[in-house]
Parts: structure tokens; sequence; C-alpha cells
């Protein structure tokens, strides 16, 4: 009988060099080896370049070739009904362990053996069980149908992932987003000439929340477990029947949404050179946002001297839509944090009482000029303490909003005269979403 050869250790080194975690076994990852972090970084247009793009290219195919498809996710749909059992009490379906068993044969029998990973023991203890130990179905094929998603994303942006980094650059992640277009049903009818600024809006928002360093790049894997792939992935529904004006207007990966970013920013342009200055930007959300609160914007967050000439600074489209998110997320760490080093006034990482005093104060002044009644500045300031009560009594971190969950309440306080309206009116708000709508 022939024995196997050995291939030699200096070998299998250099291949590992090239091809990275490729070659190496074991692994929990949904898509094992997918990051392909090679050690030795090979030149472009390099026969060794070439070699380690073919490998990848074969390896994710490979992964996707294991996949369920839609016709595999039908069939285990209808297995799962055929072989459960009704629960009297609440009419759900279920099944036992052994159930779970037999459903597991017959799915590996129709479908192959690649359905089998899903019907291990411990996917099995991951659900809650009834009295009986019994599992209701629809969880279980949802988790099914998620990880099988989840799976195909990430094998997806791994193939635009050009440097094998696992991580995607702006333009990848754009590429990604279009290859999606023709599979959302409510982006289906979008006009050809949007598509690339549609791609640069929606990629804009996974950069904010999931490259919060600004390093240009996001975590492959991070993107995976964003709620913004998600809210993405919600855009399959048919938007006749299943989605209202108002979901559409609220989802950022809308059509509607997109065009409403693009739309704004063209009304405040008015000189119509591609950025804002200040006085542009002050008339955004009908001119509720304060002046200081505007001036602290571009102090952090606008670049100085791409446009123009000297000291001159101007929002160019990519810093408007994250003050945009900024401002739509204001509760979520992300847009906080953006909003507190503009609230930071000294640059110190917290807020002291005259800091508040400051901030408020053209709220203030907005708020007379609106007709509405005096108050008194102090009166708000120590209403803002009560609602952080922050660690330390004489100041506020950024910690101390993010811990008190009324963050964005707060910040909208000192930097929106619109903002402060609706706080100070919260319970006739809140009594108004109450009252049932007449019929």
């Amino acid at each position: 009988m022939a024995r196997a050869t050995r291939p030699r250790r200096g070998r299998s080194r250099r291949l590992r060099q090239c091809f990275g975690p490729v070659i190496s076994g074991g692994s929990s990852d949904p898509v094992p080896g997918s990051d392909l972090k090679p050690s030795w970084k090979p030149e472009e247009g390099s026969i060794s370049h070439r070699v380690q793009r073919l490998a990848k290219y074969r390896f994710l195919k490979k992964q996707s070739d294991l996949l369920l498809n839609a016709d595999d996710l039908d069939a285990m749909w209808v297995c799962l009904r055929e072989n459960c059992v009704i629960d009297d009490a609440t009419g759900a379906e279920k099944m036992n362990y052994e159930d779970f068993c037999h459903i597991a044969s017959v799915c590996t029998e129709q479908i192959g053996p690649k359905c089998r990973r899903f019907f291990s023991p411990s996917n099995f203890m991951k659900f809650e069980k009834d009295e009986s130990g019994r599992i209701a179905i629809l969880p279980f094929y949802l988790y099914v149908m998620r990880t099988v998603s989840l799976t195909q994303a990430r094998i997806d942006m791994s193939e635009l992932d050009e440097d094998s980094d696992g991580f995607l650059q702006p333009h990848e992640m754009e590429a990604y987003i279009r290859g999606l277009i023709p599979n959302l049903a409510q982006l289906r009818d979008m006009p050809v000439a949007f598509i690339q600024m549609y791609c640069r809006i929606a990629a804009h928002k996974f950069f904010f929340f999931c490259d919060p360093h600004r390093r240009g790049k996001s975590c492959i894997k991070k993107v995976l477990l964003s709620n913004c792939l998600q809210e993405l992935m919600e855009l399959h529904q048919e938007s006749e029947e299943e989605v209202t004006d108002t979901e559409q207007a609220e989802n950022w990966f809308s059509l509607m949404s997109a065009q409403r970013i693009c739309d704004m920013f063209l009304a405040l342009d008015k000189d119509m050179n591609g950025t804002l200055s200040k006085q542009e930007l002050q008339e955004y959300a009908d001119g509720t946002l304060t002046e200081i609160f505007i001036e602290r914007v571009f102090d952090e967050h606008v670049r100085r001297g791409k446009i123009g000439g000297g000291n001159t600074r101007e929002m160019d489209f990519e810093s408007f839509l994250d003050f945009v998110l900024a401002l739509e997320n204001k509760d979520t760490p992300e847009g906080l944090t953006y909003l507190f080093r503009c609230l930071d006034l000294q640059g110190r990482g917290f807020l002291t009482t005259a800091d508040i005093h400051s901030l408020f104060r053209d709220v203030h002044q907005k708020w007379i000029e609106g007709g509405n009644y005096e108050l008194c500045i102090e009166d708000v300031r120590d209403e803002i303490w009560d609602m952080v009560k922050p660690a330390d009594p004489l100041s506020i971190t950024l910690a101390d909003l993010l811990a008190c969950k009324q963050g964005g309440t707060v910040a909208s306080m000192l930097i929106d005269v619109r903002g402060f309206w609706a706080h100070d009116n919260r319970e006739n708000l809140l009594q108004e979403e109450e009252e049932p709508e007449e019929e």
C-alpha cells in the first residue's frame, strides 16, 4: 500500500504566509477564515497576488455553496410544519427533541447534509421551552434564516474586501450596497442617475456607527452585528402593502429618506458651491438650532481650509451627513459623542454649570423671541443636573449623559429651541399620544 507523502515544513510555512487563515482549520466563525489576514502581503499584480486572490475566491465560493438557498429554506419550513405538533392552549406549532431529531433526518434526506448543522443539540437548547420541553418552530426557522442571511452577507463583503484585512473601505461598502439594490423591494425602482448618490448616503451611516475612530474603514464583523444592516434589510418588504410612509421616512436607507437628505442639502446651499457655510447651516430645521452650537459644530467637525483660502471653513456633504445622523440619533452613544464634543466648550471632557449657562442662553433668547413665557436659566440648569445626576456633582461627563438614559433630551435642550419646547411640553405631548383617535 502506497504511503502518502508528507509535505515539507518549509513549503507549508510559505503556504501559510501566502494564504493566512484559509488553510487553518477549526473555527467557530460563520465563515471560517473569511477575514483572510495574510502576514505577508504580495506585490500588486504579482503571481503570488493572483494566486492569493484565486484562493480567496475559491474558498468563498465553497462557503457559499454550503449555504441553504431559497428553495432549501422553503423545504425546511415544509418539513417543520409537517412534523410538528399543535399546542392545544396557544395554537402554536412546536416540537420536542425527538421531533427535532426526526425533522433533522427528513431535512437531510430532502435537502442534503448542509442543513445538518442547524439541528445540533446545542441549537435546540438555545430556544425557550414550555413545560413539556417543546420549542416553537417559528423562532427556530427565523434563526436559520438569519444565520444564512448573515453568512451570505459576510461572504459578499469578504469578496469586496480587496486587501483581505477584514475591513471595508467606503468604496467597498458602496459596492456592497449597490449589489443589494436589485434584491430590495423598496429600491428596485430607484432612478439610475441617483444610485451612486444613494450608495454614498447609505454607506455613510455604516461608517458613522461602525467606525467610531474615523479611520476610514469598518470592521466586517461589526457591520454584520450592527442595527444598520438590519435596518437596510427591512427594505425587503413590499412598500405598497407592508410599509407606511412614516416608516419609510424614518428608515435612513429608504429611497424617500435619501432623497430628503439630498433635497435638504441643496436647499441649504444657497450659493450652490457644493458646501455649506455657517450662515447656510443656520437655516437647518427652520433655524431652531442655536448659533453657538453651529459655531461649535464647525470648530469640532469641519476641517479648516478645504474650500477657499485662509481660515475659511465650509461643511462638505460627508460632514453634513455626520451632522444629520448625530441629530437624528441623539440617544445613541455615537450620536451623543458627536454632540458632546460640541457642548464641551472648553474641550476639557466635562461640562460645568458655566458651560450649561452659556449654551442655554442662546436657547433662552430664541424661546423669548418665539413669544413664550419668561423662564429662569438657573432653574433649567438645576433641572438638567437633576436629570443627569452626575457622578461628580460639579461636572457632567459624556459617561454621565450615557448612563442617565436622557442624554439625547439634555443635548436637545441645550442646542435646539424646538427640543427644549418638546421637553417643556412633554406631559401634554404624551397625553396627546395616549388619547385614542376619534372614529
